[in-house]
């Protein structure tokens, strides 16, 4: 039977599987006491990591430095663990169904390289039920061994927050959960070793996953009511971000703002939960809804931008837009299901000369995943009919003036602010044309 002492002595291995956002910051932070393999599959990620370089801007070089990490995309090394964590990617197809193959492939590696008498536990969120119907079978099928008897499982799901230095993975409560008592046991006492905020034990695995999904569903459904109620007033012709603030001085009042949803897990994770509802003869209404709306939202954007161009007699066929920003959030280089590429499909249909400028994205993965040429230099003076701020990065908002901004656009300025970073009154008072969700 495995001890915390052994992990704690270094006796035995931990490896993470998958070093994304989620599963190399967990893997830096286990290494603070724990033995620490961490494997991807992607060995350009790991050539990268062993200089000490993190592309998606997490980590500087010094923290990678000081890291005992061993960096591997040899899947032989995870026979050298005795707890594996799978830390991969849940996303959903085209169609909005879930897409198992990054967590189904990921079982198959863990699987054949199980050893007799270890535990392998799940960050990646999932339906309800997912890791013992589907991730189990898979693990015994590869391996060989029993579940419960030669191997156990457990599931603690992930909740980084990319981008965001203040909660970071050791400041955030840790929900843990196995296949037994002393599964979870184990699991808390290895996590609780290195997470500040402490631990959360469920009292099973299902209520575990169950927890997380609902966690991004509440924030997906609190931003669709906000949208839909800047959709309302802006036909009524009220300002959404006065009315929020009104209300917002009530003190049981839960404010949240209207915006883009995009990314890997806000706008995905509700998928898995209809879903697996939708096996067991249910079609949720009120997730389903606030979907809808979030993903009408680009269109909407786009079409109140080409109705300020044709009211103030710019050109829309064959006009230029600068859109800023296409990351899914502020901060951070992720541009995966970033819903700024919706809003650009949108005014594509319009046949508008689009220019984006995103100065954390990668242009290579970019133009890999979307076909789109970020450009470098937005410097060309008086060439825009309209600008669009999609993401509220940092550099934004400490370079880039009302007047830099002015000198961009033709006249007069229309500014479409998704994020509110600017001053309305400043640009109204500058003759601009200012327009907000």
């Amino acid at each position: 039977m495995l001890s915390f002492d052994d992990f704690l002595s270094g006796k035995k291995a931990i490896c993470v599987v998958g070093l994304g956002y989620v599963g190399l910051p967990l893997a830096l932070l286990l290494s603070k006491k724990f033995n620490v393999i961490g494997f991807d599959i992607n060995d350009r990620r790991i050539k990268e990591l062993k200089k000490s370089i993190d592309t998606t801007g997490e980590f500087l070089t010094e923290e990678l430095n000081n890291s005992s990490v061993q960096f591997t995309s040899d899947e032989k090394f995870i026979k050298k663990a005795s707890l594996i964590i799978v830390a991969v990617p849940t996303p959903v197809d085209k169609i909005k169904n879930p897409d198992l193959s990054f967590v189904k492939s990921a079982s198959h590696r863990v699987g054949r390289n199980l050893q007799r008498d270890s535990l392998v536990v799940y960050e990646s969120t999932v339906w309800p039920g997912l890791t013992e119907e589907i991730c189990v079978p898979i693990l015994e099928k590869e391996s060989g061994l029993k579940w419960k008897k030669d191997f156990n499982v457990g599931y603690s799901p992930e909740r980084v927050n990319p981008g965001d230095k203040e909660h970071t993975i050791d400041k955030i409560v840790k929900v843990v959960a196995g296949d037994t008592e002393q599964t979870t046991d184990l699991i808390a006492k290895i996590y609780g070793a290195v997470i500040e905020a402490g631990v959360y034990r469920a009292s099973n695995i299902k209520t575990a996953e169950a927890a997380k999904v609902i966690e991004n569903i509440q924030r997906d459904l609190n931003i669709a009511l906000m949208n839909e109620l800047a959709i309302v007033f802006h036909k009524l012709g009220i300002d959404t971000k006065e009315v929020l603030e009104a209300a917002s001085t009530k003190w049981n009042f839960l404010r949240f703002e209207p915006g883009l949803v995009g990314g890997h897990c806000i706008g995905v994770d509700p998928y898995y939960l209809t879903h697996k509802a939708q096996q067991v003869g249910y079609t949720p209404q009120v997730i389903l809804a606030g979907r809808g709306i979030n993903e009408y939202i680009p269109r909407f954007i786009a079409e109140e931008t080409v109705k300020l161009m044709i009211k103030n007699d710019k050109k829309v066929n064959k006009g230029r837009i600068l859109i800023l920003g296409f990351t899914f959030k502020e901060n951070i280089s992720d541009v995966r299901n970033t819903k700024v590429y919706e809003l650009y499909k949108e005014l594509k249909e319009y046949n508008i000369d689009i220019h984006i400028y995103d100065p954390r994205a990668n242009k290579e993965e970019v133009k890999a995943y979307y076909g789109i040429d970020l450009i470098d230099d937005i410097g060309r003076k008086k060439f825009y009919d309209a600008l669009i701020i999609a993401v509220k990065h940092k550099e934004f908002i400490e370079n880039f003036t009302l007047p830099f901004l002015k000198s961009l656009c033709k006249e007069p300025l229309i500014v479409v602010d998704i994020k509110g970073i600017l001053n309305k009154k400043e640009v109204e008072k500058q003759g601009g044309i200012y327009w907000t969700l």
